[in-house]
């Protein structure tokens, strides 16, 4: 037993080079180390006879040296071809680049090897692992046993990594101090810590692993949820906020001014945000909707709402020209009603910048729509009643609680056109309640999505020129602005190029992020105003921005995108009354990428799509931890592990109701875990002191 919290370069056989490597995979301490948990595992628990060995199968075989040698190829590769078999027969195992193996062996020596077998004039493992019989340990960590694979960095390899590992889990693993209360550990049956700890390493079943994993995701989802159980308890009872009331002339007005009804789906969340905004504590809501649901709407209703009130309201939105787009769009449908709406913006002058603050902070202005510049210094409201940020998932928990902290205990109301089951919402946003538009707006059309392979892009480029010539306006959107010699994707800046060359009757513009604000602006004003017929982009037209005579998309190597990046590009079309076409291209090698676009091709819901997209890249990634300031998911998977989710979003409401600070002398211990992997200015973990 010893101290968990000394460093990792004490371990034998780390040192001060091997502990350089160890940190870039974020271990400094050995309790890191611990923590370090095997991607995957290899059976190596089985070991066949030679005759027993399929082609295509990881296996594991004990065997005899017959012979060996090495040979140089034309090309100078060393190929080194060792000869081995028992009584049933003989399989070759074969080394590339690696002359000192003939070293290694002896002829007669016995081992056990475990690699990929293949059949080609002969049975052969390729540089596969191995393990010498003679003297060899009886307690072998890498063969004869279920063997842990871990993600390592350059210049580790994984018998190393295990052999260190095993000297962590012998000599420390005794020192793991137990934080979950008895009760909550006896009702879910779960394994002691310090041995979860152990097998989860050097497992010494299949059985016994499961077990192990269970009680690690444990932990995991019961510190994630007893954190957010701790602010939403604390936002419910400790804040005072602003009561407002729901009736008055403005938004009487603001009504009759819209040319349209709301949805049902709409009218049922404006019932739910007037109930938070007539309450004396703040709304901290989060909106969802598929793109094109009509939220903006709906955020722009309880705008009028604290207006009316005599508060002022913000709205952050990610980049310049959905600021420009809202602001535009805001002024327009306010004009009128006496209100002054200013945008704040990185690119205006000081003399500018400085007013609009100073109209900011004396109240002059009653809305203020910007982007990130709305939180930097010098920006004070004089009485903010409500904040809404536009896509939530572009701006980073800090981000929004600067904006939040420029006045009082304002009402927040968060959007996103990301759509997430509402389970699993209520984790990543489990402080806020969580309203869904679920229908789209009359007259939103389905998009024909198609696909075709890199070869057959012709086709699509054919589809495009047609809805020009039909008067509508097309996107093509790449991954990259600029080729580089390491890519091969077909860059934005080449393809503007090109497209101009192929389409010289056509008006051709490129839009991408390192373009300075006034060139985006005047070039989505181009676009907007039919002075454009195809825009060459980047990513920078996911969000927002509104082109109702756009009718097609075509998405250039639309394997290196995510799922929601996807969706939410595709949503940029369909916006009038025309049909419209996404159309996908791409050459997709792994099995993720394959999967993306088949789902892109049978679905249009954005739900149903984010399911997928979780499925395929883990929870962890489609959140972003660093993003959502919650800890990090190294093991748990909320889609896979649901059934323990909800075990534990259960033991943590009654833990927090039963001893809401953590202060009992049975709570004590989760309470320091908690502190260590929440950020408490992140999470306003104030109340665990």
């Amino acid at each position: 037993m010893g101290d968990l919290g000394i460093s990792a370069r004490y371990i034998k056989g780390v040192g001060p080079s091997k502990f350089k490597l160890l940190n870039r995979l974020g271990i400094e301490t050995v309790e890191d180390l611990l923590y370090c948990l095997p991607r995957r595992y290899e059976d190596r628990s089985r070991i066949r006879q030679v005759v027993e060995v399929r082609p295509g199968n990881f296996e594991t075989i004990r065997a005899k040296v017959i012979t060996f040698g090495d040979r140089t190829t034309r090309k100078g590769m060393n190929i080194f071809q060792m000869a081995v078999g028992d009584s049933t027969g003989v399989i070759h195992a074969t080394w590339f680049n690696q002359p000192y193996m003939k070293d290694r062996f002896k002829i007669g020596q016995e081992l056990i090897l475990y690699g990929k077998v293949e059949k080609h004039i002969y049975l052969q493992i390729s540089n596969p692992e191995y393990e010498s019989l003679t003297g060899a340990k009886a307690d072998s960590i890498n063969m004869g046993r279920i063997v842990p694979v871990y993600p390592l960095t350059e210049n580790l390899n994984q018998r190393w990594f295990r052999n260190a590992m095993k000297t962590a889990v012998d000599e420390y693993v005794g020192s793991i101090q137990e934080f979950l209360p008895y009760d909550i550990r006896k009702r879910n049956n779960l394994m002691i810590l310090k041995e979860a700890v152990r097998n989860i390493h050097f497992p010494v079943s299949d059985i016994v692993l499961k077990r192990a994993k269970e009680r690690l995701i444990f932990n995991e989802f019961l510190l994630l949820q007893t954190g957010i159980a701790m602010k939403r308890a604390r936002i419910k009872i400790d804040l005072n906020g602003y009561s407002h009331d729901l009736r008055g002339d403005l938004i009487e007005k603001f009504k009759k001014r819209l040319l349209f009804e709301f949805t049902k789906s709409q009218a049922r969340v404006i019932g739910e945000i007037e109930e938070d905004m007539r309450l004396p504590r703040p709304m901290n809501r989060l909106l969802q909707g598929d793109v094109g649901s009509g939220k903006t709407i709906v955020a722009l209703y309880a705008l009028v709402l604290t207006l009316q009130n005599g508060y002022q309201g913000a709205l952050m939105v990610p980049t310049e020209i959905l600021a420009d787009q809202h602001y535009k769009n805001i002024k327009s449908m306010l004009a009128g009603l006496g209100l002054k709406v200013v945008q704040l913006s990185g690119d205006l002058k000081p003399e500018e910048r400085d007013r609009r603050r100073r109209m900011i902070e004396i109240g002059e202005a009653d809305l203020a729509v910007g982007t990130h510049a709305l939180i930097q210094e010098g920006v004070n409201f004089k009485n903010l009643g409500l904040v809404v940020i536009d896509e939530q998932h572009k701006f980073g928990v800090m981000q929004r609680s600067l904006l939040k902290s420029k006045s009082g205990n304002p009402d927040m109301l968060i959007m996103t056109a990301t759509p997430i089951p509402r389970t699993l919402a209520l984790t990543l946003y489990g402080d806020m309640d969580v309203s869904i538009i679920d229908e789209l707006p009359p007259g939103r059309r389905n998009i024909k999505t198609l696909y075709f392979e890199g070869e057959n892009r012709d086709k699509a480029y054919r589809i495009a020129y047609e809805q020009v010539k039909m008067g509508r306006q097309v996107y093509v959107v790449y991954p990259i602005i600029e080729e580089s010699e390491r890519s091969d994707l077909r860059a934005a800046a080449k393809m503007h190029k090109e497209l101009t060359e192929s389409f010289p009757d056509l008006k051709i513009g490129l839009l991408h992020g390192k373009m300075k604000s006034a060139e985006k602006e005047r070039i989505m004003s181009d676009f907007k105003n039919q002075a454009i017929d195809i825009l060459t982009s980047t990513i920078v037209v996911e969000v927002g921005v509104d082109i109702p005579n756009a009718s097609a998309m075509i998405i250039e190597h639309a394997d290196r995108f995510g799922l929601s990046q996807l969706h939410q590009l595709r949503g940029r079309i369909g916006r009038g009354r025309f049909f419209s076409y996404c159309i996908l291209i791409a050459d997709p090698k792994t099995d993720d990428a394959k999967e993306r676009i088949k789902v892109m091709l049978k679905t249009q819901d954005g739900f149903k799509i984010a399911e997928k997209d979780m499925e395929i890249r883990g929870p962890g990634e489609f959140f972003g931890t660093r993003q959502s300031g919650l800890p990090e998911l190294k093991i748990g998977n909320i889609v896979r592990d649901r059934d323990i989710f909800e075990r534990t979003r259960a033991e943590a409401s009654e833990l927090i109701k039963k001893d809401r600070f953590l202060r009992g002398p049975e709570n004590i211990s989760l309470r320091i875990e908690l502190k260590k992997k929440f950020s408490a200015q992140d999470l306003e973990l104030a109340a665990v002191g």
